[in-house]
């Protein structure tokens, strides 16, 4: 008995575009109900009165899903989630409300980022500089990068001031005015939560919003930082400067998958559920794939003890 032959699948095949279908959008929506939901959950939990393992357990729910909402933020700005594209704009701005992530702001930086990755004009929107050595101060310090959200207050208060300008290259006038609106519309919620705290209402502002950032902040440093750490960040080719995470049905659906990162590179207005069609072509030529996030974080741990190492050595030569 003869074995057929297997061809490989191309390299070719990551590239290829997809339009979004009904069942695509369909596929979004229940993405988006079970995110809201599960939030709600959460602070039903966290306003509960008296119980402090239910609060903690609905600040960590809220605190996971503001993470999730801003991988679910990142599909609209790709167009990937809706047939027709103002949806995008509608349903991703409330996303990032409560991180203040500006959807429209993001998405001309990251944008950028799918442009330039790979040469030295590659900026994040997040910050993350994935070409810096992997050190135990290093990724504290981005984990507790609660600095971002000053950055955006500030970015409001400019807003406001008319003295906000892009600082990353040069936009439409179009892009500006809703950056500028969406900031603009943040003061909104900061101001109500001031004023319901003044009102002796703070509690709630406190369960509901600042303390599940406690857990949002780090929780999106983790999704964010396989993407492209420990990558070849001096090379254009996505099979080599960004990393695929196979993963469970979890954390592919936690991080929108965010872990079928060459996938979404190699075409980025393909809808995320129709990405792990393509992972068996990524785990056959890609340079960085895991086959879950827990080994993924072992090699994470490992590279940063090897640096402590070779510090301490260096130190004492």
């Amino acid at each position: 008995m003869t074995t057929p032959d297997v061809t490989p699948a191309s390299p070719k095949d990551l590239f290829r575009r997809a339009k979004v279908t009904a069942a695509d959008e369909r596929v979004f929506i229940v993405k988006i109900l079970v995110a809201y939901g599960i939030w709600a959950a959460g602070a039903v939990l966290a306003l509960a009165p008296d119980a402090w393992l239910p609060r903690v357990l609905g600040v960590v729910l809220m605190g996971a899903m503001y993470s999730h909402w801003l991988e679910l933020q990142h599909q609209c700005l790709h167009h990937s989630a809706f047939r027709r594209s103002r949806w995008h704009r509608i349903v991703g701005v409330p996303l990032g409300v409560p991180m203040l992530v500006s959807y429209s702001h993001y998405r001309v930086r990251h944008l950028q980022h799918h442009r330039y990755l790979g040469t030295d004009q590659d900026s994040e929107f997040f910050g993350f500089d994935s070409r810096q050595p992997v050190t135990w101060s290093a990724l504290v310090r981005e984990a507790l990068a609660f600095g971002r959200l000053g950055s955006a207050v500030a970015d409001i208060v400019r807003c406001w001031g008319g003295r906000w300008s892009y600082d990353m290259g040069q936009i439409s006038e179009q892009r500006e005015r809703e950056v500028v609106a969406e900031y603009r519309m943040f003061a909104l919620p900061i101001v109500g939560a001031v004023a319901l705290t003044l009102l002796g209402y703070g509690e709630p502002v406190l369960w509901i919003w600042l303390l599940p950032l406690l857990v949002a902040v780090p929780l999106h440093f983790l999704v964010e930082l396989p993407e492209h750490i420990m990558c070849d960040n001096s090379s254009t080719d996505v099979l080599r400067n960004t990393r695929s995470i196979t993963g469970s049905w979890f954390s592919t659906w936690y991080t929108n998958g965010n872990n079928l990162h060459i996938e979404h590179h190699a075409a980025m207005v393909v809808p995320i559920n129709q990405l792990r069609e393509r992972h068996d072509v990524v785990l056959a030529h890609g340079t960085h794939t895991s086959p879950s996030y827990p080994q993924f974080f072992k090699a994470i741990v490992a590279e940063a003890r090897r640096n402590a190492r070779a510090g301490r050595a260096g130190g004492t030569a």
